[in-house]
């Protein structure tokens, strides 16, 4: 298959990418500077350069490729907008062709507070303030499944591993300031996976034949978000401390998407395990934290 990805150099973008390419498929991704190109050629992915703001630039490319994957993310005020037009841009670039597929991503948060029963796709939703437009655009999505074009919906949890993504703020803290800094009181859990697990379900999403469909996508984890903080901390070499910061504190200085880190989630992904035989080879954060620690560190840009 040709296999098109969208923020190609992002965190999840980057191991998807690399992860169709693994499979065999010839991979093209989606870059916004050609000057962060060398670890997708050396993954053997093809960059191309684009941003969503501006897809007439790459629909072409995308058109003629079979799976059409959307990680790109955008934090500025248009994120919602732009990430409507990316997928929109997709949805058309297949539109009267068949045997597509198109991939996008979602996220557990919309699940809300799910406290310690477990949830999977068939709960309803309650998303956080910031995150309320996104059912919607799942929805749309799915809407579009049918005539040649399958679509999916792909909802990781909080994605670790490599760079770190939101777990990076653990190890700066602790390797700057001399402790983990985290939202609350850390007794709540976050539903997790690895990059690299994650990218393996979207391999095997675009290779199945479902369409139709959302996927959870979360490990087996259940260690408290200070569990992992202390583990993040010791791996860092500050010994274990942790600094906890009050969420209307956190809200001040962060804004609304600060509720979202002390959240309590149970997110379970039956169904990708069953449909798609897809398990999660990582054990989780807390197992892994030193060498995830090193992975974080050999991220970082030289003297940072």
């Amino acid at each position: 298959m040709r296999v098109f990805v969208t923020g190609a150099t992002g965190h999840i973008g980057s191991a998807v990418a690399a992860a169709f390419a693994r499979a065999g498929h010839e991979t093209i991704g989606l870059v916004r500077d050609l000057r962060k190109t060398a670890p997708l050629e050396a993954a053997e992915v093809v960059p191309v350069l684009g941003t969503m703001e501006e897809p007439d630039a790459w629909r072409e490319v995308a058109g003629r490729c079979s799976v059409l994957v959307h990680c790109a993310v955008d934090s500025s005020d248009r994120s919602w907008d732009l990430h409507r037009a990316a997928l929109g841009a997709l949805r058309d670039a297949a539109r009267d062709r068949t045997d597509r597929v198109l991939l996008a991503t979602s996220g557990v948060w919309v699940y809300g507070d799910t406290g310690e029963a477990a949830v999977d796709e068939s709960t309803p939703l309650d998303p956080p303030t910031f995150s309320a437009p996104r059912p919607a655009v799942d929805a749309a999505v799915l809407s579009w499944n049918g005539a040649g074009l399958r679509t999916l919906v792909i909802r990781p949890g909080c994605v670790y591993g490599g760079g770190g993504s939101l777990t990076a703020a653990w190890f700066e803290s602790a390797a700057r300031d001399g402790a983990a800094r985290i939202v609350g009181d850390g007794e709540n859990r976050w539903a997790m996976v690895h990059r690299d697990d994650l990218a393996d379900l979207y391999v095997r999403a675009a290779e199945s034949g479902l369409g139709g469909e959302v996927l959870n996508a979360t490990d087996r984890s259940r260690a408290t978000v200070l569990d992992c903080a202390r583990a993040a901390s010791r791996a860092a070499g500050a010994e274990g401390r942790v600094e906890h910061v009050p969420v209307e504190q956190a809200v001040a200085a962060m804004g609304p998407f600060a509720t979202g880190l002390a959240l309590n989630q149970h997110v379970a992904s039956w169904k990708a395990v069953r449909r798609l035989g897809w398990t999660p080879r990582h054990a989780g954060f807390v197992d892994e934290a030193p060498r995830l620690f090193a992975a974080w560190r050999a991220s970082r840009p030289e003297g940072a």
